[in-house]
């Protein structure tokens, strides 16, 4: 009997998603490979190092860069208009600092489909887009996929306007089961038990994305889909074909966490909520 496709769904959540990265470097290092990877945001920029099968990339250049203004911050957004620098984010840190395998990333997303999930200013719709080579524009699609709205500039790639996937589908467990992954790992970066209310920033987001009104709506609903797809995911745990791996504590992690010392916790937590229940990971995705 052919068992179910496992896809691994990876929530954002931006400095948050730290916690993510723990995750992932313990199921690398049980040699735990899912048969499909999407991401939104952050949870993107972690998948893509689980990927290229680099453990402990992520909290090593997060650890050393943070504290650069040019990793994330208002120096940089006032110098270029976005939140995080492109050239050194999406550049200099993966090519030179802290060197992005893209050829095993390559190889591997040739056999494991890995997903960025963006958001269409034009219709507010969620764009799933296939990675393929990192070295192509798919680059822009997982930069656009962490474009917070309001701090980045819109991503501009193949005739579309796109921003922060989490707008539009915060956690693509239906998607991926849409395209065929019937049981999922979901990783989460909220304790259990939260609830997601309206957008304070809903008001400047109708200023500043006023040529966009499909768009506008879905960051009017972004609250409303949130809770709806957490109540889906329980419904799904229930029938044993999710399995949730979220922090076991609230950590007061921000989306701009400047402070290290909490993302190293955030990111030990992900780690130990995932060693905890490594048995029980290995039994899901037989």
């Amino acid at each position: 009997m052919k068992r179910d496709k496992v896809g691994l769904v990876l929530e954002g959540g931006g400095m948050r998603g730290i916690y993510t990265a723990g995750v992932l470097d313990v199921m690398l290092k049980n040699n735990l490979w899912a048969d499909g990877v999407i991401g939104v945001s952050a949870g993107a920029l972690h998948g893509i190092s689980y990927m290229s099968d680099q453990f402990g990339r992520d909290i090593r250049y997060y650890v050393r860069y943070r504290k650069d203004k040019r990793f994330m911050g208002f120096y940089s957004l006032a110098k270029t208009g976005d939140i995080c620098d492109r050239e050194f984010c999406y550049h200099e840190i993966p090519e030179k600092l802290a060197p992005f395998d893209y050829d095993t990333f390559k190889k591997n997303a040739e056999k494991i489909p890995c997903y960025a999930v963006c958001t269409n200013l034009e219709t507010g719709k969620a764009e799933y887009k296939r990675l393929l080579d990192l070295k192509t524009n798919d680059i822009e699609y997982l930069r656009a996929s962490a474009s917070m709205p309001i701090v980045s500039n819109t991503v501009c790639v193949d005739g579309k306007k796109l921003l922060d996937g989490g707008t539009s589908d915060s956690i693509p467990v239906a998607a991926f089961r849409k395209m065929g992954y019937k049981k999922n790992i979901v990783v989460l970066t909220r304790p259990e038990g939260y609830e997601k209310g309206e957008d304070r920033l809903l008001n400047i987001m109708k200023r500043l994305y006023s040529d966009y009104p499909k768009y506008i709506e879905a960051c009017r609903r972004r609250h409303i889909e949130y809770n709806k797809t957490i109540k889906y995911i329980e419904f799904l745990e229930r029938k044993g074909e999710v399995l949730v791996i979220r922090p076991s504590r609230d950590m007061k992690v921000s989306r701009i966490e400047k402070n290290v010392d909490r993302l190293k916790y955030m990111y030990k937590l992900g780690w130990y909520d995932t060693k905890n229940r490594i048995e029980e990971i290995k039994k899901f995705m037989l």
